[in-house]
């Protein structure tokens, strides 16, 4: 009798599963999302009673998105509006800048030129920063000479021995009268409840951005600010894929070398990234911003490096820096040498550089030998193949880990940030890069580049298409689960 009410139970269990995998099924059929990824969630809600519907609740609703992220796009509309204007070249400028610098690359200034938060800048002086322990010797150096405000913006602060320096810093300077403001993403962060109080008490101004209930069982949970942005009295920045953890410095103690790039950037650029923080701000504090004179200072660089800020997220109508990237690789004329820790990208960026390989262009991508994530190595692994068939040179790199997010292109175009080439990052999180137009930069990146392939091995073609079945196995399981990675 007991084995029947408890068959019964589970038949009415099974029953109202599936009756929410046909509601959630509809649901997704009718959003018209791409069908790489509708196949994915029907696949995980038909064959994974219960476990497909906590991924769908986690990972396939978008009410936040709607209800939330509208909200924030509108705060970002009025900010903007209020503070852009005098950011905004004429079309002079940019009619000189494609006659003396871009030829046809004017296409990517205009894409971008229509975005209201991602003017041209002409004035920037850019230093290239190769791994996290140089940028932190700058970065604390910047920090402590600051004097009028700090603002950050981080997808991981860890208070371990660099990050208890740097808030060790950021609570000195709240102390001495400097506004200190800090955005931390609520996933990727660890902060103690001690060292969150003593930044508040010092006068750290501090949000974390939408929090969650238990952040270390949701590293994946969608809508994440990846960023990583500092501003020091609206006169110097930084940008790129360094965050603040032990993990990122290169010591005696490091388990694994991390290879990184980031950058400092003086100049008008600044300016822009100090609305994006702003925007931020605006939505993590839930507080209107008041526009201090000193968030915008006037410049006197005197360096010429073009450059934009471009940045994407749920909130934005584009998929800003996606699109810059497909055009940069459609247009290249020469090379496109790509840089990136995560490869899973989506299908207009593999038809890109099959395209532009099969067109005469030297594509080359570095990828890690060894990922940080089993799921991530294998989906990677399962775009290779098409690749090669493209002629284009696949390199891993062997000596640790690389988390550098680059790409170079004929020597005149170049972005680095925090964008890594995944569906993750072009559609969900929210990321940012520098886009810049300029040879001495671009040359110094390429340089980079080849100095990283000598720590490399590269994919022979016909080795790989040898390689064991239970690997090719491996990578079409989590090939499935690409677009929700």
């Amino acid at each position: 009798m007991g084995a029947l009410i408890s068959n019964n139970y589970w038949v009415i269990l099974i029953s109202i599963n599936y009756l929410l995998v046909i509601l959630a099924a509809f649901t997704v059929l009718t959003k018209n999302i791409n069908p790489t990824k509708t196949v994915s969630y029907i696949i995980v809600l038909v064959f994974f009673p219960f476990f497909g519907l906590i991924v769908y609740y986690l990972f396939g609703q978008e009410y936040r998105k709607n209800k939330i992220f509208n909200r924030k796009h509108l705060l970002n509309q009025k900010l903007i509006s209020d503070v852009s204007k005098r950011l905004k070249p004429d079309k002079q400028e940019i009619a000189d800048l494609k006659n003396d610098l871009l030829d046809d690359k004017i296409k990517l200034v205009k894409l971008l030129h229509s975005n209201e938060n991602a003017p041209l800048t002409t004035f920037n002086k850019v230093d290239i920063i190769k791994n996290g322990e140089n940028k932190f010797k700058l970065l604390i150096k910047d920090l402590k000479s600051a004097k009028l405000h700090i603002h950050l913006e981080y997808y991981i602060l860890r208070d371990d021995n660099i990050g208890l320096e740097i808030i060790d810093i950021l609570c000195d300077k709240a102390k001495s009268g400097v506004k200190v403001r800090l955005s931390i993403d609520d996933v990727g962060s660890s902060v103690s409840w001690k060292n969150k109080r003593r930044m508040q008490a010092s006068g750290v101004e501090w949000f974390s951005f939408m929090p969650v209930l238990f952040p270390s069982f949701t590293g994946k949970m969608n809508y994440r600010n990846h960023r990583k942005i500092v501003i020091i009295d609206g006169q110097i920045g930084y940008i790129g894929g360094i965050n603040v953890s032990d993990t990122y410095v290169n010591s005696e103690d490091s388990e694994v070398y991390w290879r990184d790039t980031h950058l400092r950037i003086v100049g008008e650029a600044v300016k822009s990234l100090q609305i994006h923080f702003l925007m931020n701000w605006e939505f993590v504090s839930r507080h209107k911003v008041d526009i201090e004179e000193s968030f915008f200072p006037k410049e006197d660089c005197k360096d010429f490096t073009a450059m934009q800020i471009a940045a994407s997220g749920p909130d934005t109508d584009w998929a800003n820096i996606m699109e810059v990237i497909f055009t940069a690789i459609v247009t290249a004329e020469k090379y496109v040498y790509l840089t990136t820790p995560y490869f899973i990208p989506n299908e207009q960026i593999i038809t890109a550089l099959q395209v532009a390989s099969k067109s005469g262009v030297d594509v080359r991508l570095l990828i890690p030998k060894d990922s940080d994530t089993w799921t991530a190595k294998h989906a990677t692994n399962s775009y290779i193949e098409c690749l090669l068939e493209a002629d284009i040179k696949i390199y891993r790199y062997c000596k640790g880990f690389i988390h550098a997010k680059t790409i170079v292109i004929d020597d005149v175009f170049s972005t680095v940030g925090t964008t890594n080439m995944d569906y993750r990052s072009f559609n969900i999180n929210f990321e940012i890069n520098a886009i810049i137009y300029n040879t001495a930069k671009s040359l110094e990146l390429k340089a980079h580049f080849f100095e990283d392939l000598e720590d490399s091995e590269i994919i022979d073609q016909q080795r790989w298409l040898n390689r064991p079945t239970i690997e090719k196995l491996k990578e079409s399981y989590c090939r499935l689960w690409a677009p929700l990675l």
